[in-house]
């Protein structure tokens, strides 16, 4: 099958990748659509040291199981169930997990992937293809509620203007009084304007501790030093950035200032399926790029350009597009 692959040489499209091999448990999908992400460019980098298919944001049609010939997504911690964990609900951290795309499992840049079908999720007809691979990063900017208890929170600024940082906005916009967006190009910037949310220019930030929650959403080590630049004492940063390269900051301010720091990852496909289908976000044009799977070098190059958004792998547009 055709396929996008890392190794230690870098990213490569081939032809000849043998059909996924299913464990017990698993389903095999067509593959629809699959976006890239951050976190692709970081594995890109090296981050995790994965070796094999990347990519774990899909929308496909499930070849056997409960939701045999329709539409699904998947999460993407396939745990074992069994362990302590597991058994105590904390299957996302399971310690003998692997992960779509990210560790030990091969990923959905594919025409097809192998998904347990416990992590299965069928998506509605009034969902669009578009708006369904999406929902892998609105779970994941939902699992902040989860988290924090946002009932008296009243300012957070989100540090990034990306893909992730808008399903943060649009999720957490919702709950706090004084959202505002903090990021480098005007470009996008001008997306979260149109939500009707405050943004900065990094440029210009006045860099005062004055934000009672901060999200990292930069993808970059700087996020983070940033971050507890602005959070108040006693405030909260949530980190959803994952980077190959390494962080280097003094610790000080945690500790003088009394800030939560809080590691945020994926979070939950039901709840974001129900809000999708009950309109509660607008996502439909997120999508800016197009690709067939061979044209990886080029869809790789525009997931890192400023004037994309979303860039997605279509399964339905021919290789020579």
């Amino acid at each position: 099958m055709h396929a996008i692959c890392l190794d230690a040489t870098g990213i490569h499209y081939r032809e000849d990748q043998p059909q996924p091999q299913l464990a017990e448990g698993e389903v095999l999908i067509d593959v629809i659509q699959a976006g890239i992400c951050e976190t692709d460019l970081q594995l890109a980098q090296g981050y995790m040291n994965f070796r094999g298919i990347l990519g774990h944001e899909f929308i496909g049609i499930a070849r056997s199981g409960s939701f045999e010939g329709q539409r699904v997504v998947g999460e993407i911690n396939c745990n074992c169930r069994h362990c302590l964990r597991c058994q105590t609900g904390l299957g996302n951290h399971c310690a003998n997990r692997t992960v779509v795309g990210i560790l030990g499992h091969h990923g959905a840049f594919a025409e097809q992937v192998a998904i347990p079908q416990t992590n299965l999720h069928k998506v509605p007809d009034d969902i669009t293809n578009d708006q369904a691979v999406l929902i892998e990063p609105l779970a994941a900017a939902l699992e902040i509620t989860t988290q924090v208890d946002l009932a008296h929170v009243q300012s957070v600024a989100i540090l990034g203007d990306g893909r992730l940082a808008f399903l943060c906005a649009l999720v957490l916009g919702r709950k706090i009084d004084r959202t505002v967006v903090i990021g480098k190009h005007p470009q996008k910037l001008e997306r979260f304007q149109k939500l009707g949310l405050e943004t900065q220019q990094l440029g210009e930030l006045k860099r005062e501790k004055s934000f009672e929650l901060v999200v990292d959403c930069t993808g970059s080590v700087t996020g983070l030093p940033l971050a507890l630049e602005l959070v108040q004492p006693r405030g909260t940063v949530v980190m959803k950035t994952t980077v190959a390269e390494e962080h280097n900051l003094s610790l000080a301010s945690i500790v003088i200032d009394e800030v939560s720091l809080l590691g945020s990852r994926c979070g939950p496909f039901d709840l974001a399926i129900e809000m999708l289908s009950a309109g509660c976000f607008d996502i439909e044009g997120l999508i800016t790029h197009r690709f067939p799977l061979k044209k990886v070098e080029e869809a790789f190059c525009a997931a890192k350009d400023t004037s994309a958004f979303k860039v997605v792998f279509d399964l339905s547009l021919a290789a020579t597009e």
